[in-house]
């Protein structure tokens, strides 16, 4: 189960439970907008992460400031790390919002919770249709059979997984092409130097949840990187 909040924090972290508990129930007093696309963006915060998570974290913001130049659109951020720590935001249209939460996150060592983020998209899309699942993530260890169900599950609502990858795990690699396949999503591989390119595929993501297939075609007629490299992946 995915937590709306989380506990009080040990001092001296640098990014304690206790920020993001703040975080959780300011945006609870945002009310969503009705009628626009929703877009979930999950993070995996494992230690596994941390040689690497400051440049990500410039990366990811980059991608949420792409998202945020697309209107008709609320975003909700979930991330895992540590002991059995998942927790969601609520659902908001404010990008920028969700990158200064992204930053009072750091690293915790734990293993993957990648089926909680999937049966949190399963949910959330139960109670209100979401249109799209991103992850970003580097690694895999849990069972890729009980994931490939909970992502053909996610499939048969119609909700396809883009899933970002940084580096090359080839165990991480297989399961997340699945998982992606399974949902009708799409798969990409992410480092350093791909940081525009990537930035671009999530804009394209954001076009199709605000406006689906046709819009993101409307988008590639415009020239656009992203939806050019999205859309083989979407027909």
């Amino acid at each position: 189960m995915v937590d709306r909040k989380a506990s009080a924090p040990s001092q001296g972290e640098r990014s304690s439970k206790a920020d993001i508990a703040e975080f959780l129930d300011a945006a609870k007093r945002i009310k969503p907008s009705e009628g626009l696309g929703r877009l979930i963006i999950a993070l995996d915060a494992t230690m596994s992460r941390q040689p690497t998570w400051d440049r990500a974290c410039n990366l990811q913001a980059e991608m949420f400031d792409a998202a945020g130049t697309v209107g008709g659109l609320t975003m909700q951020l979930v991330y895992f790390r540590g002991f059995g720590e998942c927790a969601a935001s609520r659902w908001v249209a404010n990008a920028n919002a969700l990158a200064n939460l992204m930053t009072r996150i750091d690293c915790r060592g734990g293993q993957t919770q990648i089926r909680k983020v999937l049966r949190h998209a399963i949910d959330e899309t139960r109670r209100k249709k979401v249109q799209a699942l991103v992850y970003i993530g580097d690694c895999m260890e849990e069972d890729v059979d009980d994931l490939c169900a909970r992502a053909g599950e996610l499939g048969l609502l119609g909700v396809p997984a883009f899933i970002f990858q940084e580096g090359r795990d080839a165990h991480a690699e297989r399961a997340f092409r699945e998982i992606a396949r399974l949902t009708r999503g799409a798969y990409f591989s992410f480092d350093s130097a791909s940081a525009r390119e990537l930035a671009e595929l999530l804009k394209a993501t954001a076009v199709y949840a605000s406006g689906g297939l046709k819009a993101l075609e409307d988008l590639d007629r415009k020239g656009d990187t992203g939806a050019r490299l999205l859309l083989p992946h979407m027909r």
